[in-house]
């Protein structure tokens, strides 16, 4: 029973317990159908490339895991969210395949410049709204959802001025493989491998990790400590700008084009909400960037399983939403109090 609690307690129980449920739901449906009931499991190798649900789930969520990096750094800082990181998706994708395909131009063969100009111009981009909103939040106060308001309404804007209202085309092969595979194993999943490894290795190797958790925890008292909170929450900034500088050119790599208006379309939500199913307080400090990454992955699972099961992509949204409440009213505080009652209660009536 003691063992039990401790592991209720550990701060990825729940969103593993989430994902884990999820997957549940998968191999009853399977079974109830007469199928394989572990179909969901099943990793086949076809036309050379890795295939199978579970290998769509990790392909597929991999824009909001990478966009789920900087939102954690962002809220345990700030204790506020970025709401702009789907319109920055889109400025980033656009200026990346502006450069490539060249001014004025709807599509293009070849690529006009490096395909490394475009890379680095895009996520260079990214970085620079990443810097504008944090320099709003950090040296003007600015509330963080209503500094990152501007770049939500504005940077589609930009990216549709940048592309001359036209969805631009990148047809050479170079720049599908950003949003293909990598030998056989889909890039989209290695480049968010690498985002979280390289942000794990600078939290835990230096004391980035320690001062952000300390900024959010108390902005003065880290400031009479020595910190410099204000540059420590525009860094925050930054590192969230690039990662969606990052997801907004991956996801334009898998449709091939700059297609503005959809790229990065309400990814700002799911990424908070990655966030929230990882465990982690929208009130800052504290943070666990592994329960983050779970939760992106487990927002993805859960549309990846309603579309296996049936439902419409215009029905879909709903019941996420009612799953997702579920998954948050779970985790939040007053259940967990409810339930350490209820346990309590029980222990002493049984003693």
């Amino acid at each position: 029973m003691n063992k039990l609690k401790k592991l209720t307690k550990q701060t990825l129980f729940l969103p593993i317990f989430c994902m884990l449920l999820v997957m549940l739901v998968n191999v009853i449906y399977d079974a109830a159908c007469g199928n394989f009931a572990f179909s969901f499991f099943s990793i086949s190798l076809r036309n050379g490339v890795l295939y199978g649900r579970l290998i769509d789930v990790l392909n597929r969520g991999s824009e909001v895991a990478i966009l789920a990096v900087g939102m954690t750094l962002v809220v345990s800082s700030s204790a506020g969210t970025d709401i702009s990181v789907g319109s920055v998706m889109s400025l980033s994708a656009a200026m990346c395949c502006m450069l490539l395909a060249g001014f004025g131009v709807s599509s293009a063969n070849e690529l006009q410049v490096p395909l490394v100009v475009g890379l680095l111009a895009g996520i260079f981009l990214g970085c620079v709204c990443g810097a504008f909103n944090g320099f709003l939040v950090a040296y003007l106060d600015i509330q963080p959802m209503v500094a990152t308001l501007i770049l939500f309404s504005a940077a589609r804007a930009v990216g549709l001025l940048l592309c001359n209202n036209l969805i631009v085309y990148i047809r050479d092969k170079s720049f599908k493989v950003l949003g293909g595979y990598l030998g056989f194993i889909p890039t989209p999943i290695i480049i968010a491998a690498v985002c979280v490894a390289v942000t794990t290795i600078l939290l835990k190797k230096t004391a980035l990790g320690l001062y952000i958790q300390s900024v959010g925890i108390n902005k003065k008292a880290s400031r009479i400590a020595g910190l410099n909170s204000r540059k420590i929450i525009l860094l925050c900034y930054i590192i969230c700008g690039l990662c969606a500088g990052i997801a907004g050119i991956v996801n334009a790599s898998r449709i091939s084009s700059a297609d503005t208006n959809n790229i990065g379309l309400n990814y700002e939500l799911d990424a908070i909400l990655a966030v929230a199913l990882g465990g982690n307080s929208l009130g800052g400090g504290k943070f666990n960037l592994a329960g983050s990454i779970i939760g992106a992955y487990t927002i993805q699972a859960i549309t990846t399983t309603l579309y296996a099961i049936g439902v419409s992509s215009d029905q879909a949204p709903v019941y996420k939403a009612v799953i997702v409440i579920i998954i948050v009213a779970v985790q939040a505080p007053p259940f967990k109090q409810y339930m350490s009652k209820r346990a309590a209660k029980r222990a002493l009536a049984r003693g």
